[in-house]
C-alpha cells in the first residue's frame, strides 16, 4: 500500500513541475548539479542557498545590526531607540514591529526556559516592565503575543483565543500611547481574524487604519487575509477588496499590486492546468503588479515583497527574462512571501531561480545580456 501510495506521489508531482521544467520549444531540461549543461545562478552573481537570509523580504542593515545587539546582549535599549527613530505611519515602522515581535518570539520557542535557564526573549519583558509608556515596546509587545498564539496554538481552541484576548487587550493599550499609531490596529487585524470579527466589527477596526495610514500596503495585506475564502470572506469578497485598493492606489503605491496577492491566496492546492499561469486573471493581476513596481520609488519598504511574489508568478507563467529582472533586484533576502509558507524558504527560493535561469538561458539568456 506505501508503494502505491509513493507512486501516486511521484505521478502528480511529474504532473505540476514538468510543464515548468521542460519547454517544449525551448528545451529545458532536468540535468544533475554540476553537469556541463546545467545552468549556474553564481554566473548572474546570485548568492548560494546557504548564504540566502530568510529574516527579512530585502536589505534592512540598522534593524539586523539592532536585532543581533539586543539577541547577544539581550538588552532592549537598541531596539527602543530605532522604533522610537522610525517613522510612526510608515511601512518600515511595521516591518521592524514584527521583526522584533519574532525574534522574540522563536527566541521562546527555542529557549522556554525551566528552573537553572532564563526563557528566551526576556529583553521584551525587561523592555515592558521598565518602560510601560514606550508605544515602540507595547506595540511589539502586541504583535508577539499574535505570533505566539499562531505559532504555539490551533485556531479555535481554547489556548489560542487566551492568547488572542490578551493579543487584544495588549493592542488597545498600545494604541492609547499613541493615538495616531495605525500599528496597534494592524496588529489587531490578525487577531480579528483569528477570533473571527463579525463583518461590521472589522470594518470598524479598518477604518481606524485607514483614517491613519490609507496607504499602508503591509495593514492592506493584513486585511486582505480576513476577506479570503479560507476564513470569513470568500474568493469574491478578497477580490473586491484587492481591486478596490488598487483602484484608489496614489500614483507610485504598490497598492496596484493587491490583486496578484489576492489571486496567489486564492491558488487551488494543487493545480494541474498548465495554462492557469497564463490565464486572464493571472495575467491581468501580473501586469498590475509590474506596473506598480515600475512607478514605486525604489526605497519603498514594500517592493521586495512584491517582487519576491512577481518571481512566482512569472516563473509558473514561465516568463522567464521578466522573472530574472526581478530577481536580480532581491537575491540575497528571502522573507517573503510565497517562500516563508514553506519549511525551507531558502531551498524553495533556490528552485524557482533555478528554474528562471534555465529557462532564461534556454532562450538565448546569458549573463551579459540581463539588465541590472
Amino acid at each position: 500500500m506505501q508503494i502505491l501510495w509513493v507512486l501516486m506521489a511521484l505521478a502528480l508531482f511529474s504532473l505540476v513541475l514538468l510543464p515548468v521544467l521542460r519547454r517544449r520549444r525551448a528545451g529545458i531540461q532536468l540535468v544533475s548539479p554540476g553537469d556541463p549543461d546545467a545552468a549556474d545562478p553564481a554566473n548572474y552573481g546570485f548568492l548560494r542557498q546557504e548564504q540566502l537570509d530568510i529574516r527579512m523580504p530585502g536589505p534592512d542593515t540598522d534593524l539586523l545590526d539592532v536585532l543581533d545587539v539586543v539577541q547577544h546582549t539581550q538588552d532592549h535599549h537598541a531596539a527602543a531607540q530605532l522604533l522610537a527613530g522610525t517613522e510612526t505611519a510608515g511601512e518600515t515602522r511595521w516591518q521592524r514591529v514584527q521583526a522584533f515581535a519574532g525574534a522574540a518570539s522563536l527566541e521562546l520557542q527555542q529557549r522556554p526556559g525551566g528552573v537553572s535557564e532564563t526563557p528566551g526573549g526576556q529583553w521584551l519583558r525587561v523592555w515592558r516592565a521598565e518602560a510601560p509608556k514606550d508605544a515602540g515596546g507595547a506595540a511589539v509587545h502586541a504583535e508577539f503575543l499574535v505570533q505566539q498564539a499562531w505559532r504555539t496554538s490551533t485556531p479555535g481552541t481554547d489556548e489560542f483565543r487566551i492568547i488572542m484576548e490578551e493579543a487584544r487587550s495588549a493592542c488597545g493599550e498600545a494604541a492609547l500611547l499613541s493615538p495616531g499609531d495605525p500599528i496597534p490596529y494592524i496588529v489587531e487585524l490578525s487577531v480579528a481574524r483569528g477570533l473571527a470579527y463579525p463583518q461590521a466589527e472589522f470594518e470598524k477596526l479598518w477604518l481606524k487604519i485607514l483614517d491613519r495610514a490609507p496607504s499602508h500596503m503591509g495593514a492592506h495585506l493584513a486585511a486582505l487575509h480576513y476577506w479570503c475564502e479560507k476564513w470569513h470572506g470568500s474568493r469574491d469578497m478578497a477580490y473586491s477588496f484587492a481591486e478596490a485598493a488598487a483602484a484608489r492606489a496614489p500614483r507610485g503605491s504598490l497598492l496596484a499590486a493587491m490583486p496578484l496577492f489576492a489571486v496567489f491566496e486564492h491558488l487551488p492546492e494543487v493545480n494541474l492546468v498548465r495554462s492557469f499561469y497564463q490565464s486572464e486573471v493571472v495575467t491581468k493581476a501580473v501586469h498590475g503588479a509590474l506596473f506598480a513596481v515600475h512607478a514605486a520609488r525604489p526605497d519603498d519598504p514594500m517592493l521586495a515583497h512584491v517582487r519576491h511574489l512577481l518571481v512566482f508568478f512569472l516563473v509558473c507563467g514561465e516568463r522567464w527574462a521578466e522573472a530574472m529582472n526581478q530577481l536580480v533586484h532581491v537575491d540575497g533576502h528571502v522573507g517573503a512571501l510565497p517562500w516563508t509558507l514553506t519549511a525551507d524558504p531558502a531551498a524553495d527560493y533556490a528552485v524557482y531561480r533555478a528554474l528562471a535561469v534555465a529557462g532564461y538561458e534556454a532562450n538565448g539568456g546569458t549573463p551579459a545580456s540581463l539588465p541590472r
